[in-house]
């Protein structure tokens, strides 16, 4: 049923909750799954470190990614990603780059004026997707 998923992560919480679930998915489905962290080229970033400039989001991804997947359990085929850009489309573009069945993301909860002003990646990835995108809600 779903032979690629694809889990945006941004190490948060919400993201542990849908990147757990994904792998519950991943297992009879003998899935590869796919971590993404999108480093936001909206977000100022840049530092330089030794001469060199560093995106430290870019940094930041690879570390997360690394975590996530090294909850995986063994066997689990997994591909860590960090690119950028904006979070919505880069997100979009990867999952028909890869020709992901599914997407799996965390919410963030955000209710009322919150949600309005602030949007939400979660929710315009569901309304923009043409594959479903399955939200998770950790527990409280």
């Amino acid at each position: 049923m779903y032979d690629t998923i694809l889990v945006p992560t941004d190490g948060s919480d919400q993201s542990d909750a849908a990147l757990d679930h994904a792998l519950e998915l991943s297992g009879p489905h003998d899935s590869e799954v796919h971590i993404l962290y999108v480093a936001d080229t909206n977000r100022d970033s840049l530092t330089v470190q030794g001469g060199s400039v560093v995106d430290a989001l870019e940094r930041e991804g690879g570390r997360i990614v690394s975590e996530a997947a090294d909850r995986a359990a063994a066997g689990t085929d997994v591909v860590e990603e960090v690119l950028t850009g904006d979070p919505v489309g880069t997100i979009l573009d990867y999952a028909e780059s890869v020709d992901a069945d599914v997407v799996v993301m965390g919410t963030h909860g955000r209710r009322g004026l919150d949600r309005v002003l602030l949007g939400s990646t979660t929710e315009r990835v569901v309304r923009l997707s043409p594959i479903p995108v399955v939200t998770i809600q950790p527990e409280e």
